[in-house]
Order: C-alpha cells, then structure tokens, then sequence
C-alpha cells in the first residue's frame, strides 16, 4: 500500500495545484491539535463528481458550523475539484476537499488563524470488498456513542467526530467484524462509523432520525430513489431490539454506497428484494448523471 503522503500527481492547495509530496501543512497546526477542520467525501464515476455541488454546500455549512468562513466561493471549491479530477485522469474515484485552521494562533482560541483548503482525488475500489458486497457485511455494536446536539457539532462534518468512528470501526475489525453499529446518547441505533442504516421491516424501510448525526447525501439520495417505487419510508427513532425485527438492513455513504449487511450482532439479515432495488437504483443514477453531464460537456465543447 502506497502511503499517501509519497504519490505522484497533483493536489489543490490553497488556490493552486501544487505537486503531491508538496502538500504540506505545520505541525502546529490549529486543525491538527484541536480538531478546527471539516472535509467530504466525494465519488467520482465516469468522471464526474456525484452531487458535487450538494458536497461543496455541506462544506462551507460545516465551516460555519465550527465559526470559520471557507476562504473560497462554492464556485471556485466545485471548480478545484473537477481540476483535481482532470489532472489525475480520474475515472472512477474519490476525492477529499478539507479546510482546516492554520498555525497562525496556538491555543483553544484561533479567530484570527489563516483558513487553508486542500483538495485531493485518487482511484478509490469500493469501501466494503466487491465479493462481500451483495452477500452483506458483518457488524458488532460498538461502545462507542454518538453524542448529543449539545456536546457537540453533530451537524457538521468535522474532523473531530470521527475519532469514536475510528476507535469503534478498529475493535470490530479487531474481532473479526467489516464494521460497527453506533448507538447514539440515549442508547438508540444511529449509524455505522461513517455510513447511514436503514432497515426493512415488513415491506417498509425504516431509517433513525438524523438529529445527532449526518442527514447523508447518499442517504437523501436513497430514500428518493426508494420512494419512486413507491416504497414507504418511515424516519424514526428505532430501538437496538428492533433490529431482531428486520429482515433486511443496509449502510448507505458516498464511501460505502449501498452495502447489504448480513449480520449485526446475534441478529442476522438476508439481502432480499428491496435491497437488491436500491443496490440497482443507486448504481444506476450516480451512472445516468454522468451520462448527462457528460453529454453536456461534450455539448458545450463542439
């Protein structure tokens, strides 16, 4: 495995592209000591990037979210991303847009620091392995909790938050598990560490409320896609007991996509029907919007 830090090719750094190895930042960095970053994640197919403009929105939210403004207009962030992609020669990918405090203060408080923003792509195979994919993934439920609205800035996508993530998704890969079911703070089903759950109860999909954690881009996309077969959608608070009451569950993100899952804990699920539907649905529409944009490009340059 290549380490990340030693790859030929481009990144976007602060208004430019610069080579790879020479995107750097200080080591006394504000967003490396107290967690002042907020990033996404974004899948490129066929070239283009999925949702690109909902991911940047998010971005610049999150920014407010943790009292920074973005040092870029939505524009410019959407314009370095399809740079980025371009440059790589990506087809099928990921890319990762990041802002963080700089080194200019050091201390809790940082309202002056610089505002820096990276942007990197690179090929990316799906999250779950392909061969485990329709025969769903195994889960444990972790310790780990989400926390609550008021201990913490659950509605950004901040880099803080995800150290529980690591932490919970480490013990499960520890134990023989491809990942972990968090509950949230008062002991209810919230999310796999960095994909949203959804469970299929006797012909109805049955999703928590997003209140302590990330509405998903994926997620939104999912449920749209589900409701247009007329599938009923039903956003709740659901209890760790009703898992036992499922047949089918599934983990949806812009990493993950859409991943059965075959097991969480003693209870166990068989990737059925409605699961199969999404699987399709969604591979199908991240595949018709670059077939579009790609028309249009194609369009705009003759």
């Amino acid at each position: 495995m290549t380490s990340f830090d030693d790859r030929d090719g481009m990144m976007w750094l602060d208004g430019k592209l610069v080579e790879w190895r020479d995107a750097k930042l200080h080591v006394l960095s504000h967003g490396l000591h107290y967690a002042s970053a907020v990033f996404e994640g974004e899948r490129v197919y066929g070239g283009h990037i999925f949702e690109l403009d909902a991911h940047t929105e998010r971005l610049s939210r999150s920014a407010r979210i943790l009292d920074f403004e973005l040092p870029f207009s939505l524009d410019e962030i959407n314009k370095a991303c399809n740079e980025v992609v371009a440059a790589a020669g990506i087809t099928d990918g990921y890319v990762r847009p990041i802002a963080w405090r700089g080194s200019d203060m050091m201390g809790v408080s940082a309202q002056q620091s610089q505002i820096h923003l990276s942007v990197a792509a690179w090929e990316w195979p799906a999250y779950f392995a392909p061969e485990a994919r329709m025969m769903g993934i195994r889960m444990q439920t972790s310790k780990w909790r989400r926390p609550s609205p008021d201990t913490a800035p659950v509605h950004s996508k901040a880099a803080g938050l995800y150290m529980t993530g690591t932490l919970a998704k480490h013990a499960a890969e520890s134990a023989g598990y491809a990942d972990a079911l968090m509950l949230d703070y008062r002991g209810l089903v919230s999310e796999g560490t960095g994909a949203n759950i959804f469970l299929v109860i006797d012909g109805k999909i049955h999703t928590p409320i997003p209140d302590c954690f990330l509405d998903g881009i994926t997620r939104r996309t999912v449920i749209a896609l589900a409701r247009a077969r007329d599938i009923d959608v039903v956003e709740r608070h659901i209890e760790p007991g009703e898992l036992a009451n499922a047949q089918e569950v599934l983990l949806t993100g812009t990493a993950a996509e859409v991943t059965p899952v075959s097991e969480i804990d003693e209870h166990t699920f068989v990737p059925g029907l409605i699961t199969q539907q999404l699987v399709d649905d969604y591979d199908a529409e991240v595949r018709r919007r670059d077939r579009k944009t790609t028309l249009v490009g194609t369009s705009s340059a003759l």
